[in-house]
């Protein structure tokens, strides 16, 4: 593994943080998170940059840079990580799952890496491979709130796009009680992106549970909705 790309990536990150962006980034956050404090913009473009000098190097050596960046905890690191993940969709193989499952344990610790990770690189894994949503059932039962959470986001894009309404479900039926905050706004956040394509079952279901839905999963889901549908969903 070529690791000089490594050290001058991090090197640029360096040189590319200011203290204003760093003391911004962690209100986000109720846990501590490492930042170098580099506008996302500036990530962005550096994650592209880089790609362009690794891209001809093959997905098992991208794929140990990536974890190499993991590695660091650096939210920057990860993101740029998970960028590059998601530039390789095309190339995706059964077997990447359990790589993608080991870094969500092992490496995701806040929202950020969750969504960014789950919403693209394992999003566009499950569109290609739907045989796994049966392992994010799994997920949801998790002990791991992250993973939990990814459950839910991993199917972000694709309930956007009105896919795999039956598993949304059973997923936020599995989430439908879960105690944290972030795994409720998760699941609502699922809800929500499967109601632009499907509002009246989503409607439907939110009506049925929502005596003992929680109101932070609720108000997500609804989000939406015209008027008249969120009164009567927040209605006691």
């Amino acid at each position: 593994m070529d690791l000089e790309i490594i050290k001058q990536l991090r090197r640029e990150l360096i040189d590319s943080a200011d203290e204003k962006t760093l003391a911004v980034g962690q209100r986000f956050f109720k846990e501590q998170v490492k930042f170098y404090g580099v506008k996302t913009s500036l990530v962005s473009k550096i994650a592209k940059d880089y790609f362009s000098k690794i891209k001809g190097k093959s997905k098992p050596e991208i794929f140990k840079l990536c974890e190499e960046l993991l590695k660091s905890d650096y939210n920057e690191e990860a993101w740029i990580a998970f960028e590059w993940s998601a530039k390789l969709y095309k190339s995706y193989e059964l077997q990447d799952f359990k790589t993608f499952e080991s870094w969500l344990e092992k490496y995701v610790n806040n929202w950020a890496k969750c969504d960014t990770f789950c919403n693209h690189s394992i999003g566009l894994f499950i569109e290609k491979y739907p045989n796994y949503l049966e392992d994010l059932k799994k997920w949801a039962k998790s002990g791991n709130l992250w993973v939990r959470r990814g459950s839910a986001v991993s199917l972000i894009l694709p309930a956007r796009k009105g896919m795999f309404l039956n598993e949304i479900f059973e997923i936020a039926d599995i989430l439908l009680l879960d105690q944290e905050d972030l795994v409720q706004k998760g699941y609502g956040w699922m809800l929500k992106e499967a109601s632009r394509k499907h509002e009246k079952e989503v409607f439907e279901y939110i009506l049925k549970n929502k005596k003992i839905m929680p109101r932070t999963a609720l108000r997500y889901a609804i989000e939406k909705m015209p008027l008249e549908l969120r009164r009567k969903a927040m209605a006691k």
